[in-house]
């Protein structure tokens, strides 16, 4: 029987720093679940100073937690694999990691479609995830129960207290991001309910974004003049703002927080987390833009307290975070 469910996910482009609170808080749940997308995301968790970075599985596996992929997710068995076999090496126990039956699998066909037609032309990542997608409704997809071995296929079973962990973010979601610059899968959060629970079973919507705002690939919204701003480099640079899958570097805007407000209200946010607090007190700067007004702030308590003013009518209970750590 199912206790409760509670779901974290990105309110902004992605990258937020969601596997950074999923390490913090798994050791509160019995499963640790990821419903969305596949290994064009990623995790960066640090532990005693330590970095780990995981594509699929879910961050659970760092706090001994039974760790599910969902059936709207897609993998890759050859790369799959080898995240399995890092994590064992790195000393955590793979054995807690199940795949659904349901899932799809992304074949090396799906990877050279996406890295001739898709890649330079949306900015995807290249992993084969949109031509996995369009086979798995065209119907001519395989399933993961068909390719892997019986060990890692999950009974679709879940019970106690459930942590969900999304990929990507709401601006990237396939109905409600800036389309086509999405991806390929539901990043909002019930989505989750693709696992196989009641959304009657949610008790929190953990939104997670940064207190300035980033992008991986092509995006309007994300002008090329953004490369020429000094404080934004600098920020690149101190908040290690590299795709943890790709490795390229992301583009830094400063925080809109019409657009977090935007998505806090379409996915029902209960718990906002606003990461990376610390990296503009590094290069100390402060700004957002709010109505299409820039404002910059003497310092970070300034500018929290404008944001907790524009954010405090949607109920939401606000955090503020630094950069490797969940700061609570």
């Amino acid at each position: 029987m199912i206790e409760y469910v509670d779901i974290i996910y990105g309110l902004a482009w992605g990258d937020e720093g969601k596997g950074k609170i999923s390490n913090a808080i798994a050791s509160d749940y019995d499963y640790v679940c990821r419903w969305n997308g596949g290994p064009n995301a990623g995790h960066t968790v640090y532990i005693d100073d330590k970095k780990y970075k995981t594509h699929i599985v879910p961050c659970g596996i760092f706090k001994n937690k039974k760790c599910v992929v969902g059936p709207g997710c897609v993998l890759h068995v050859k790369k799959f694999l080898n995240e399995l076999n890092y994590l064992e090496n790195a000393g955590f126990d793979i054995s807690l990691v199940k795949v659904s039956p349901n899932a799809h699998i992304i074949t090396d066909e799906h990877i050279e479609k996406d890295l001739n037609e898709l890649k330079a032309k949306l900015g995807t990542t290249g992993q084969g995830i949109a031509p996995c997608y369009a086979d798995k409704m065209m119907r001519i997809g395989k399933r993961a129960k068909e390719v892997l071995p019986s060990k890692l296929i999950w009974d679709q079973t879940l019970e106690g207290k459930i942590l969900c962990e999304g990929a990507q973010s709401v601006w990237l979601d396939i109905d409600h991001g800036s389309y086509p610059f999405v991806t390929s899968s539901t990043t909002m959060p019930y989505g989750a309910c693709s696992l196989g629970f009641s959304p009657k079973s949610i008790r929190r919507l953990i939104g997670v974004a940064k207190i300035y705002d980033t992008k991986s690939g092509v995006d309007p919204l994300f002008p090329e003049s953004l490369w020429e701003d000094k404080v934004l480099n600098d920020i690149i640079e101190f908040g290690q703002e590299f795709g943890s899958t790709t490795g390229r570097k992301r583009m830094v805007n400063w925080l809109n927080l019409d657009k977090l407000t935007e998505s806090i209200k379409l996915s029902g946010c209960t718990n906002l987390i606003i990461n990376k607090c610390d990296v503009l007190q590094e290069v100390n700067t402060f700004k957002l833009t709010y109505k299409n007004f820039l404002y910059e702030f003497k310092n970070l308590y300034e500018m929290q307290t404008f944001i907790n003013m524009r954010l405090g009518f949607l109920g939401a209970h606000i955090t503020y975070s630094g950069n490797k750590e969940f700061l609570t």
